[in-house]
């Protein structure tokens, strides 16, 4: 009787390294009419000025822009703007899974695909590559009786990222629970050890991930977009040499 094919994760960071840009730059941006640079300045500014989480901010800031706009921001909103991400080449059309999943069957592993980002869990649900993944964490945000966006629900930061390498590694597929995430348990029962993790990331933020994975024997890969400038493409070699 043949062994049963081994739990393999593949990990990726979304922005930058699924897709070109940042993923609210393509559509909720310009429908709250500004410019994308401006955007940008003013969440640094509010979560400066309030000594805050730049992911919180940027998602309250989200809210209030749509708010002004007399648009509210739902669940079907954000999918449908998660359609228009600028995917890279091989990812709308699912190829890169399938072959990832056939290369890994020729090994006796059985790839799984997970995201962790600090971008907003509604848009890559409305991606099409939403299928061919076991699952999402990202932030998000938590929907009143209306079913409109109320406050930010989660926040995945540079640091939190990292604990979600421990919720892939012991079969936790949800943010709330953590009793069952600091619970010991031996190796050679969580679901998939590190040493079966690969995670793929392309900026500064992702270094605490690809260093913990580094610890705990995983591996990490840096990409970049081949269209980057030199600045861009410098960045991944410090990620390398870190």
């Amino acid at each position: 009787m043949a062994d049963a094919p081994l739990k393999t994760a593949i990990i990726y960071d979304f922005d930058g390294t699924l897709a070109r840009g940042n993923m609210q730059e393509v559509s909720f941006i310009p429908s709250v009419g500004m410019d994308i640079g401006a955007f940008w300045a003013e969440a640094e500014k509010l979560t400066k000025d309030a000594d805050a989480d730049g992911i919180l901010m940027y998602m309250q800031l989200m809210l209030a822009h749509a708010r002004r706009n007399k648009a509210p921001i739902t669940r079907e909103t954000l999918s449908d703007q998660g359609r228009e991400v600028a995917l890279f080449e091989g990812l709308r059309d699912l190829s890169w899974f399938d072959r990832m999943n056939a290369f890994g069957a020729q090994y006796g592993l059985d790839i799984e695909h997970y995201i962790i980002s600090a971008g907003l869990e509604e848009m890559i649900e409305g991606t099409p590559i939403r299928s061919a993944l076991t699952h999402v964490f990202a932030s998000h945000y938590v929907y009143d009786e209306k079913g409109e966006a109320a406050w930010p629900a989660v926040g995945v930061n540079y640091t939190t990222k990292t604990q979600y390498l421990f919720r892939i590694n012991k079969g936790v597929n949800n943010h709330w629970e953590n009793e069952r995430v600091n619970h010991f348990i031996p190796d050679d029962q969580r679901r998939i050890p590190f040493e079966r993790m690969i995670f793929l990331g392309d900026g500064d933020t992702d270094v605490p991930t690809m260093k913990m994975m580094h610890t705990k024997g995983g591996f990490s890969i840096a990409v970049y977009d081949p269209r980057s400038n030199e600045k861009d493409q410098k960045k991944v070699y410090s990620l390398i040499s870190e």
